[in-house]
């Protein structure tokens, strides 16, 4: 209905438009096509639709074709404003203010018609920014996850599509190299480089008016490789992805693109294969597999909880934890009691002290892979856990863990089944690690006043914008200074 409103204002303007260009006025114009001056008036203020034959009507006394009176555009710069203007004031945004509409006459000017539309515009763009309130943004994240749990975790069309994006680029086997990767984007239009100057919001900037795609000249702390980065920035355009409208679609984007890397560094028909010959074999190892398409251990743990259970025929889990124990990513299909909040969110929910994400802290030896069976109220797990150092944006480092751990059934087919390594735990029950012994609670009970570290992120605002968290006109500002280097 509002599309059809909007469609009826336009032609109002155009048969106003060249009406004007003619000398008529509204009474000398009806004479000629035997219809009143008030009711073609309602007609040129879009307030009544006109029938095929009075349009004819129209067109013919205004000596033009009915194509070009039925144009969608408007006839000049002024009516294209008014049409503008007259929208914005039936949007449910501008409703929700309370505020009368204000018709644009004649006598307004065209500066204060300018200044009413940029208002509106304005209005506009900050109610679009995918900004979302913690809650909001935690139930989105809930809602992904349980998105994905549905699909265990697998994206055929995303498997197909990388598939055969990395076989155009002539990869044969091994891990993807930068050049095939600089093939992939030659193929779409696009020339990697690699600057010292990206803006500080970004991980990489495409230029798609010059067929660019700007990276850091290294890999950045964490694991993200430039590989990576560049397979991720050419998977929006591979997936045709627009400009986020909420912060669900975000994090649905991001998801995506990420997939899309993962499937082209570590290929499926490659991948597959050499996991099913390590399970055949009984030597499954996420090690392995990171080594063997040279990623990271997050990366291959990851892609694993992709391709497990469709190709496996494995129900697993997957766990990156904080060295304070807090949950920061999380997946399952086995039932693993995964701790959650009010809304579902198991971000920064803590973890039980006594599973492997976080005895495996402990361990002396983290070159290699930690291996330990939990007993829990769902069950028995076998959990791998590899320990690590990540530096934030701020520049301080942080111990993380990152698991991979199946149902005791599962566990044959893995390194490291015979490992003596058992705990117990009992969460959700506080008693498990949460509540201090009675002995020690009454004996420290009032007498321990601890000053606690503030976590910055509590009171930090959900980064706003287009791009949740992007310095929009940075990113403008940086593509400009290199448009002008050529």
């Amino acid at each position: 209905m509002k599309e059809r409103s909007s469609d009826l204002e336009t032609l109002g303007h155009r048969i106003r438009h060249f009406r004007g260009q003619r000398g008529l006025t509204l009474d000398q114009l009806g004479d000629r096509i035997g219809l009143a001056g008030s009711q073609l008036s309602l007609i040129e203020n879009g307030k009544r639709e006109a029938r095929v034959g009075t349009l004819q009507s129209i067109a013919g006394a205004l000596d033009i074709d009915l194509g070009t009176l039925l144009s969608g555009e408007a006839p000049n710069a002024r009516a294209a404003l008014e049409i503008e203007l007259a929208r914005s004031q039936k949007s449910p945004l501008y409703a929700a203010l309370g505020l009368p509409q204000v018709k644009a006459s004649r006598g307004m000017s065209a500066e204060t018609l300018e200044a009413m539309v940029g208002l509106h515009r304005e209005l506009a763009r900050r109610a679009s920014e995918a900004i979302a309130t913690p809650e909001e943004a935690r139930r989105a994240n809930t809602e992904l996850r349980e998105r994905m749990r549905a699909r265990n975790n697998y994206m055929p069309e995303i498997e197909a599509l990388a598939e055969e994006r990395v076989r155009a680029s002539g990869h044969v086997s091994g891990a993807l190299t930068h050049r095939e990767v600089s093939v992939m984007a030659e193929q779409l239009g696009f020339n990697l480089l690699y600057v010292n100057d990206l803006p500080h919001s970004t991980r990489s900037v495409t230029d798609l008016a010059n067929g660019r795609i700007y990276l850091p000249p290294a890999s950045i702390p964490g694991g993200h490789g430039l590989r990576s980065m560049a397979l991720q920035a050419m998977a929006h355009r591979l997936l045709g992805h627009e400009r986020p409208a909420s912060y669900a679609e975000f994090l649905w984007q991001r998801l995506e693109i990420n997939y899309y890397a993962a499937c082209c560094l570590m290929p499926r028909e490659a991948s597959v294969a050499f996991l099913q010959t390590a399970k055949k074999e009984r030597r499954l190892a996420i090690e392995d597999f990171r080594d063997a398409f040279g990623v990271t251990h997050e990366a291959a743990a990851l892609r694993f909880t992709n391709l497990a259970t469709e190709h496996l025929d494995m129900r697993l889990h997957f766990l990156r934890v904080n060295g304070d124990g807090a949950l920061q990513k999380g997946y399952e299909n086995d039932a693993l009691p995964l701790p959650t909040d009010v809304t579902g969110s198991i971000e920064g929910q803590f973890v039980c002290k006594q599973w492997s994400a976080r005895s495996a802290f402990t361990h002396t030896n983290r070159t290699t892979e930690f291996y330990q069976y939990t007993d829990t109220p769902a069950g028995t797990f076998w959990c791998a856990t590899q320990t690590g150092n990540a530096q934030s944006d701020s520049g301080r480092t942080g111990e993380f863990s990152i698991s991979v751990g199946v149902p005791f059934a599962q566990a044959k087919w893995f390194r490291g089944r015979e490992t003596t390594n058992r705990a117990e735990s009992r969460c959700p029950d506080e008693s498990c690690c949460r509540r201090a012994p009675s002995a020690l609670a009454s004996r420290w009970s009032g007498q321990a006043w601890p000053s606690a570290r503030l976590h910055a992120h509590v009171l930090s605002p959900l980064p706003s914008g287009t791009f949740p968290g992007v310095d929009d006109a940075e990113v403008y500002e940086f593509l400009e200074s290199h448009q002008r280097e050529d």
